[in-house]
């Protein structure tokens, strides 16, 4: 049994108004929503920092909280809903984020089932095949090293793991044998886990890095990652990306 989250916030500064921008004349949101819905969740909410997608999520049905505006990550807003939906520390959450209006349901499902079958884990989390070298030494592409139960050992954004011979001079091409994964950003967390992220400071590798699950590795919590059942669609950022799902959902 697990719960769905979707943060949705207002302001981006690439897109502003992100989550109301209409798809085959449905606000991104619902598209999101009507996803995580498929899914076998007991329970899909919105939260939510703006009272207009309050008000949106409401005209279609979603169960919505509004959250407080300052949160300084989205795991400290996460945690925020957790406790406004009063769900006990063994519960199991994923959070689903509000610019992926076409995140496969069988996704969520497999994120959850993993979290919920590993008892040493807080958090479960996903990844898929690297398959060229543009995407291993592009920093925007995460990449995410596991031991070989499948839990984190470390995610960055430099290449990783480093093929000291093979990349000797240059890396023209990608060692077959070798595990390369870019790290896919759906989370399933444990309740508790996100009780006791937000009394943590964040860490110096936090901080170099600029990426949120390294303060989870820093305070010594499992991070139990496995390939994609499905390929993730690529989500909404900027105006190209949702010119290029809406072409996608059939709206011109």
């Amino acid at each position: 049994m697990f719960h769905v989250i979707i943060p949705a916030r207002y302001a981006s500064t690439r897109l502003p108004g992100k989550p109301l921008q209409l798809i085959a004349g449905k606000p991104m949101v619902q598209h999101v929503w009507e996803q995580a819905r498929k899914s076998a969740a007991v329970s899909v909410t919105v939260a939510t920092d703006d009272p207009r997608i309050v008000e949106a999520c409401k005209a279609f049905g979603a169960e919505v909280v509004l959250t407080r505006e300052d949160h300084p990550s989205g795991t400290d807003r996460l945690q925020e809903v957790v406790s406004l939906l009063g769900l006990p520390s063994d519960a199991c959450v994923v959070n689903v984020q509000g610019d992926e209006p076409m995140i496969p349901p069988a996704v969520i499902d497999q994120v959850a089932a993993n979290l919920i079958a590993s008892a040493e884990a807080g958090i479960a989390t996903l990844c898929e095949p690297i398959e060229d070298s543009e995407s291993l030494f592009n920093p925007n592409a995460v990449k995410v090293v596991c031991d070989q139960r499948g839990f984190a050992l470390y995610f960055s954004r430099a290449p990783m793991p480093w093929c000291r011979d093979a990349f000797a001079d240059g890396p023209a091409s990608l060692p077959a044998d070798i595990p390369f994964r870019r790290h896919i950003g759906i989370y399933a967390y444990k309740v508790g886990f996100l009780h006791d992220y937000v009394t943590w400071p964040a860490s110096p590798l936090e901080k170099a890095e600029s990426l949120e699950q390294l303060r989870a590795l820093w305070f010594g919590t499992r991070i139990h990652v496995a390939d994609a059942c499905e390929p993730l669609p690529a989500g909404v950022d900027t105006q190209a990306d949702l010119e290029r799902v809406r072409a996608l959902l059939g709206q011109s």
